[in-house]
């Protein structure tokens, strides 16, 4: 079995550290590759190159005046400059803060202002002309670099456009004294509830969790990972850029979500990162394709995922070996059914990862029914961030997989879990009250999650904060409630409702195609919003609503719905940058339709 050129913590020492020990052992192998718009076509970078380009922005960080633990803020889309602009500040001795593009300003001015940033890197001359009129939030930054070439309209301030502020040529990058405790970033946590809390974490605890992760999920030079969750997702950052560094992989920056579709036809990954809602959307519009080609092509592919997933089961020895009727029908299955789905996801796909939020068990029996490893894990922006994970031989898609090599895990009071080890942050950002209510005394961190450990495989049971708890004083878990109404294809978006009420209710947002032949069976006009409305509409989704239910107690019975075409959106304010419910925020949206759901029942 070939090993993995694995970099280790040790021997890296430091985040930049790392980059100097990848150019050192293959200085020829090609690093990332992302597409030129203005050539029209794909560039390759080697990390000899690499190497050359972040001296170039070291070289025009060092002329601006900036003092070692000073934060410089990227507000950029995933690419080589996001990578070159981190390394050159880590390397000397800044503190690097992530910002998600499609954030809304005024929270990105808090981020700012927050976390004290005097440098800013934005990727397009728009992000800077939004945030602009309130930059008297933010007083300390002093320097904005823009990848975009800007035209005056666009500059209230001063801003410097990259192409201008980079020599053309520059020395070797250096690294600050090699300290492997020394703060490299503030990541933002979400926010569902509150402000975001600035995540302080070391250039150990990063590099800690790298490493850890790769010896469980192994990567190789000829590996290919496509990199589109945002850099600024923790689990992006350690899985999709530091453990590609570590093992030598070559990264390739998506262009956007647009073009996700065609850039895995393009680039044709061996590996991929991703949060659970992109491999829903992806089984969604699997799904929607197929049904367009009509019942005949539905039971092919239902029959194509059940031997499929006979055949994995006995694979990990959780299931007996597959019958001669399925051994003669899976090469079919494979190729008429398995292979075109694969295929979507360029055709050699090795792995892919899901983290961020629970997988449903639904889409990760069909993906591994088909034959792809899908393995999920578990982790917090705390932990740098992963916790747990399943690998390629041992993996149990019901479980977030095994705790890290290193990483202590018990749990406490009410189930929780706790954690300790070498990936736990130092602390908030300016907040000691909330660090001690996060790390206790011990050094374990409480993770909030609801966990059951079994055989040494962590089960998640929810979060302490995230059960409705009914005036009647029964208790629901609402992350199950509403994981099995998405099951539903009718439901893109779900909220349960019902703390301190007398039932359960639904805000939903509804997938556009499935509402229109629900209309019509109905005999409803879907384009009429009156027909959202209508009692017959009403009475049938909560008959499918609580079909997805039966295997809940029966209080969790949903008894009201709010349905809706509107989609929740980042830009809208609705949805956290890594796709979370906001849902405080949802609630106070709503309040007139939640007063609605309950003021027609008893």
């Amino acid at each position: 079995m070939r090993e993995p050129d694995l970099i280790s913590c040790t021997e890296a020492i430091t985040l930049p550290g790392l980059l100097q020990c990848r150019m050192a052992r293959t200085p020829d192998l090609a690093a990332y590759r992302e597409y030129d718009a203005r050539q029209g076509g794909w560039r390759t970078w080697t990390w000899g190159e690499m190497g050359a380009l972040v001296g170039r922005w070291q070289q025009a960080l060092a002329a601006e005046t900036l003092e070692p633990g000073d934060r410089v803020a990227i507000l950029a889309s995933n690419g080589v400059a996001w990578v070159a602009c981190e390394q050159a500040a880590l390397g000397l001795g800044l503190v690097v803060v992530p910002l998600y593009v499609a954030d809304n300003p005024g929270n990105i001015a808090y981020l700012l202002a927050d976390s004290g940033a005097r440098f800013l890197l934005a990727g397009k001359s728009a992000l800077w002309a939004d945030l602009a009129p309130l930059r008297e939030r933010f007083p300390d930054l002093r320097t904005v670099v823009c990848l975009e070439e800007l035209e005056a309209a666009s500059r209230p301030v001063q801003v410097r456009p990259a192409s201008a502020w980079l020599p053309a040529e520059a020395a070797v990058p250096r690294t600050a004294p090699p300290d492997p405790d020394a703060l490299a970033t503030l990541v933002y946590t979400s926010g569902t509830t509150g402000p975001p809390k600035g995540v302080m974490l070391s250039h150990r605890n990063l590099l800690w969790n790298a490493e850890a992760a790769g010896r469980i999920i192994p990567t190789y030079h000829d590996d290919v990972f496509l990199s589109f969750l945002p850099l600024s997702h923790t689990l992006e950052r350690t899985l999709g850029y530091y453990l590609p560094m570590l093992c030598g992989s070559q990264v390739a920056y998506a262009r956007s979500v647009n073009t996700l579709a065609e850039d895995l036809r393009t680039i044709r990954p061996t590996v991929m990162i991703s949060v659970p809602r992109i491999y829903e959307r992806f089984h969604r519009a699997v799904r929607a394709k197929v049904r367009e080609r009509g019942p005949f092509a539905e039971r092919l592919l239902d029959r194509a995922v059940a031997v499929g997933w006979r055949r994995y089961q006995h694979g990990q020895g959780r299931g007996p070996a597959p019958g001669a009727l399925d051994r003669l029908l899976w090469p079919l299955l494979r190729r008429l059914a398995a292979a075109p789905v694969l295929e979507r996801l360029g055709g050699r796909l090795r792995v892919a990862i899901s983290g961020g939020g629970p997988l449903d068990e639904s889409i990760a029996r069909f993906f591994l029914g088909l034959g792809l490893h899908l393995l999920q894990g578990y982790g917090l922006t705390e932990t740098s961030p992963v916790i747990t994970a399943n690998a390629i031989d041992d993996n149990d898609p019901f479980s977030v997989g095994f705790p890290l090599p290193g990483l202590e895990v018990r749990t406490g009071a009410a189930g929780e879990l706790l954690v300790r080890g070498p990936s736990v942050m130092q602390g908030y950002w300016g907040r000691a009250e909330a660090t001690r209510e996060a790390i206790d005394g011990e050094g374990w961190l409480h993770t909030g999650d609801v966990a059951e450990l079994r055989d040494g495989r962590i089960f998640l049971r929810g979060r302490i904060k995230d059960i409705l708890v009914t005036s009647t004083g029964e208790k629901i878990p609402r992350p199950d409630l509403e994981a099995a109404v998405l099951r539903d294809p009718l439901f893109t978006q779900v909220l349960a409702i019902g703390e301190a009420r007398p039932y359960v209710a639904l805000l939903t947002v509804l997938d556009p195609e499935q509402w229109r032949a629900l209309a019509g069976e109905l005999g409803l006009a879907p384009d009429d919003p009156a027909a959202l409305r209508a009692r017959p509409v009403t009475q049938a989704v909560l008959r499918r609503v609580n079909a997805r239910l039966q295997d809940l107690p029966g209080y969790a019975r949903v008894r009201a719905v709010h349905l809706s075409l509107e989609p929740w959106t980042v830009e809208a304010g609705l949805l956290t940058p890594t796709l979370k419910l906001k849902r405080h925020v949802l609630e106070e949206r709503f309040e007139e339709a939640i007063r609605g759901l309950y003021a027609d029942h008893g």
